[in-house]
């Protein structure tokens, strides 16, 4: 559910998910920071992006972090469907948690 709110919410969804039940487990808790971490690292990215577009570059990039956060936040929702630990690459670990 995380990474699910994390597409329509950003860094809401998670944060909520991992203030509701990130005491009540371990991987809801991972799972949680995961997507969390992930979604501020798409808001900077998404910033620095559009900051950008007045060189002409983030016309370019914007699409690219846009497209690539949906993905990774679709693989990482099947994986943790699945039961399994996932973590997203490229992410800033400003959040630490536990790891499996």
């Amino acid at each position: 559910l995380a990474h699910g709110l994390a597409i329509f919410a950003a860094f809401l969804g998670p944060l909520i998910i991992l203030l509701v039940k990130g005491d009540s487990s371990r991987f809801v808790k991972h799972h949680a920071i995961e997507a969390l971490n992930f979604s501020i690292t798409v808001t900077i990215a998404a910033f620095v992006s559009a900051v950008l577009i007045i060189v002409l570059v983030g016309l370019i990039l914007l699409p690219m972090v846009a497209i690539g956060a949906l993905v990774l936040h679709v693989m990482a929702a099947v994986a943790a469907s699945r039961g399994e630990w996932y973590r997203y690459p490229f992410t800033l670990r400003l959040i630490p948690g536990p790891t499996a």
